[in-house]
């Protein structure tokens, strides 16, 4: 039998909305879209780098949490609502997973809130 447990970041969205920051299911570890807030002051920055640097920090501490980190991660999304936003992210991009090569996809999308820039999704496994 497979064991799912969540793992919470403590975002009043996942109340509001009624989901988890990351599942893991087994050996894999699925992390939810994730945006530049932060959780701690629910702000955040107008500067896409800046939230895509906080959008990974956000990631980073749910994988921690899940079991695994950035090395484990097998795919990551990349949501923006202006594709233009996207180049002045990749060194940001490239230092998380510029080892790693997950699959990727980036889709150019409106997403939930007018001040977000950029949302980032990752699946990952856990490590043997």
């Amino acid at each position: 039998m497979t064991v799912r447990r969540v793992v919470l970041s403590g975002s009043t969205f996942e109340e509001q909305i009624g989901y988890a920051r990351a599942v893991v299911d087994g050996d894999r570890v699925y992390v939810s879209g994730t945006t530049g807030f932060d959780y701690a002051t629910m702000a955040i920055s107008d500067d896409v780098v800046e939230q895509a640097e906080q959008c990974l920090r956000n990631i980073g501490t749910a994988l921690a949490e899940a079991g695994c980190g950035f090395a484990d991660v097998v795919r990551v999304r990349y949501l923006l609502p202006d594709r233009a936003d996207f180049e002045p992210c990749w060194p940001v991009l490239r230092r998380r997973f510029g080892d790693v090569r997950p699959a990727a996809t980036m889709l150019v999308c409106g997403l939930a809130d007018p001040r977000m820039k950029i949302e980032i999704e990752v699946d990952a496994h856990l490590p043997p």
